[in-house]
């Protein structure tokens, strides 16, 4: 069955709909009098049918042609107007109307919502270009690009494959670390200049836990290490990533095992409770500190902190496999004590698979489970650790240890 009925009417009617959309919020630009554009709302909407009646009648050639047609006639129109606007934003637009009614005839969804894009990317042109202009600063542009183009450039061409000692390092996995501690970083940043610094890095690390609680720690580290007026609400945002830790392997325990969650409802929630009661009160205390409520917010991210997340997890990485290929795959539990220093819950969907498999009992993932993460804190501290120093490692370390007590109390319950 298809996503869109085939009907060539229905197709056509896209189309039109396409011109129609663009060419409404052209027609309140076009302006009056001699020096108003050349096209508005009907010649737009005549444009987008142009080229998806040229497609469907001959195909790219005689879509080529009327392509060319009205790019000739959008240069005559900005030779006619360039004066009073130097802009090229219209003319563009008019040929890209032709294409996007010609995509209509073959995928109508696309052209649709393309459609959409480029309207509101119209009708936004004076917040964009304040934006820009006025709140986009050098740096933070060139923080973007580089975060832009270490995910859209480097990392899909990274190889996907594990090489090196006993294959223990997939350079996309380790490149994509990188990534994601440079978008938790740009993550923080927004979020400190949006919400202040006393509100925006406790959301911040809240959210950022659901990806990744290592790489949170230590991006928060790095910015308190970079502005120690930051230190509580640093700290906040922290020990909170370890609450995201908590609910993700919830879930992740729900959808692999009810069984196995039933076991570890009592170390999660006591886990869960003492992350929030700890991280609460380092945000009260952002919120009560004489910390300004703006404040130089740094840059975006440090590489130099990115790579050596990256590194700390390669080692881990190839500690791990050296120790599975000592002991063999029969040691469940060292099994996942080892594979929990680079995360927690890929062990815990593992132990919950023999579980839902009837291949153990519960309780018996109880254990393995709790040591990976234990094992986990560890890889937490050293983070907080190198990252932050030892002022900030001083005030996240007895949280996660008091998480992790939380939980094996939890277990003994």
């Amino acid at each position: 069955m298809e996503p869109f009925p085939d009907a060539l009417w229905l197709r056509l009617a896209v189309a039109l709909g396409v011109g129609l959309l663009i060419g409404a919020e052209r027609e309140r630009r076009k302006g009056e009098g001699a020096a108003r554009a050349p096209a508005g709302i009907r010649t737009f909407t005549v444009v987008s049918l142009l080229g998806a009646v040229s497609f469907e009648l001959g195909g790219e050639i005689l879509l080529a042609v009327a392509a060319l047609a009205v790019a000739g006639f959008a240069a005559i129109g900005y030779r006619n107007t360039s004066r009073d606007d130097p802009g090229m934003t219209s003319e563009a637009t008019l040929l890209l109307t032709a294409l996007l009614g010609a995509l209509a005839m073959h995928e109508p969804a696309i052209a649709s919502g393309l459609a959409v894009a480029v309207a509101g990317l119209l009708a936004a042109r004076t917040r964009i270009h304040h934006f820009v202009r006025s709140v986009l600063t050098e740096a933070e542009l060139h923080d973007a690009l580089i975060l832009a183009a270490a995910a859209l450039v480097i990392l899909p061409l990274t190889p996907d494959r594990y090489m090196g000692p006993f294959a223990a390092l997939n350079p996309r996995t380790l490149w994509a670390i990188v990534v994601l501690m440079l978008a938790i970083g740009a993550a923080g940043y927004v979020a400190l200049r949006v919400l202040g610094p006393r509100y925006g890095l406790a959301v911040a690390g809240l959210a950022s836990g659901f990806v990744s609680s290592a790489a949170t720690i230590g991006a928060m580290g790095s910015r308190a290490r970079e502005r120690p007026e930051l230190m509580p609400a640093a700290v906040a945002g922290a020990v909170l990533s370890t609450v995201a830790t908590m609910l993700q392997m919830t879930l992740v325990l729900a959808a692999s095992s009810t069984d196995a969650l039933a076991v570890m409802a009592p170390p999660l929630a006591c886990a869960g409770g003492m992350a929030v009661i700890y991280g609460g009160v380092f945000t009260l205390r952002a919120l009560s500190s004489a910390s300004p409520q703006t404040v130089d917010a740094g840059r975006a991210f440090r590489l130099g902190t990115a790579f050596a997340l990256a590194a700390t997890m390669a080692l881990v990485s190839l500690a791990a496999a050296t120790l599975d290929a000592w002991l063999g795959r029969a040691g469940l539990v060292a099994g996942a004590a080892v594979a929990g220093f680079a995360d927690t819950h890929s062990p815990a969907v593992s132990v919950a698979t023999l579980v839902a498999g009837g291949k153990i009992e519960p309780v018996e993932a109880l254990l393995p489970i709790m040591l990976a993460m234990s094992t986990n804190t560890a890889t937490k501290i050293a983070m907080a650790t190198t990252s932050g120093g030892l002022r900030f490692a001083a005030q996240v370390v007895p949280g996660l240890l008091l998480t992790l007590a939380a939980a094996w109390v939890g277990t003994l319950l």
